[in-house]
């Protein structure tokens, strides 16, 4: 297997600064597959068209989809994660992407290998969030971009980083992270879900990174800025509040913060209203995204 351990020279970057980011970054580039080998496109305009149920609007903001090419149960409606001991069952969608799921069997061992799901982002971004905390031992979570863009991004605490199509990587996903897209094209990315976080994932056939990992360094934010983001809070109502977080989120990825202070910012920004109930559905959102979450639950805005 291949990991690529040098950062990219961004315009204008810190060297220094970004070979940190990669120091500090849990999570890991594993392998490269090659994926050109793969003809994909007519299977991905399949995804493009394929409906979502909404399991995940309460996290999700802006175009964010999940389609599931395999499970437990073979039901493609089935879309929320959980661990399961069944064998792995193709859905209806998956049946139809054979090339897909040629590139999942061709590359990785279905021992281990519980949910096979394909994440669909355009012009939207995902909460920060922690993931497993409803479950007692975290599995090990794989994403490999199908098709992606420089506009696609991924955060990792106070880190945010490239994904470049198909790279394999290894999301930490139990500290606060994110993902964004400000382009107009789906983002597709592979989600492979393994039981058991410490066993390593064998890889076969991969090919040599060619690209440095790609940490993106982001300015300061100014007083200014988090004053006018955190003064908005003003303008805040019970109907405002889920369409307001966005803006929160996106500073994240604009401005060196970490991920755990887009809380910290909407709390602040929810005392600025006067209204102890906004205030409280704040913090309830925080812990529903990375402090502590039942399996099942579900957030209301």
């Amino acid at each position: 297997m291949t990991t690529g351990r040098n950062a990219q020279r961004l315009p204008g970057a810190s060297n220094q600064h970004v070979l940190k980011g990669i120091a500090l970054l849990k999570s890991q580039r594993l392998a490269v597959l090659p994926i050109d080998s793969y003809d994909l496109d007519s299977e991905l305009s399949v995804v493009d068209r394929h409906e979502y149920g909404g399991e995940y609007d309460a996290l999700t903001f802006g175009a964010w989809t999940c389609h599931v090419l395999a499970n437990g149960s073979g039901a493609e409606s089935d879309i929320a994660f959980r661990p399961h001991s069944g064998r792995l069952t193709l859905t209806e969608l998956g049946t139809q992407l054979p090339g897909i799921m040629s590139l999942v069997t061709e590359h990785f061992s279905l021992d281990r290998l519980q949910w096979v799901r394909i994440f669909s982002l355009r012009d939207g971004i995902m909460a920060p969030h922690v993931d497993f905390l409803e479950f007692s031992e975290p599995g090990t979570r794989l994403q490999i971009p199908l098709r992606t863009s420089e506009e696609s991004l991924h955060s990792e605490n106070d880190i945010v980083y490239h994904l470049r199509r198909g790279e394999v990587w290894k999301i930490h996903t139990t500290d606060p992270h994110s993902a964004c897209s400000s382009a107009s094209t789906a983002r597709l990315s592979l989600c492979l879900d393994f039981s058991d976080a410490e066993e390593p994932v064998a890889i076969r056939n991969d090919v040599p990174a060619t690209e440095p990992i790609r940490i993106i360094e982001r300015p300061e934010a100014t007083p200014a800025e988090l004053e006018e983001l955190i003064g908005s809070g003003r303008k805040l109502t019970p109907a405002t509040m889920r369409s307001s977080f966005r803006q929160f989120a996106t500073l994240h990825f604009e401005r060196n913060a970490h991920a755990a202070m887009v809380f910290d910012w909407y709390e602040e920004a929810a005392r600025r209203t006067g209204d102890v109930g906004m205030v409280a559905k704040a913090q309830a959102f925080r812990r529903y995204c990375i402090e502590k979450r039942t399996d099942g639950e579900a957030f209301d805005w």
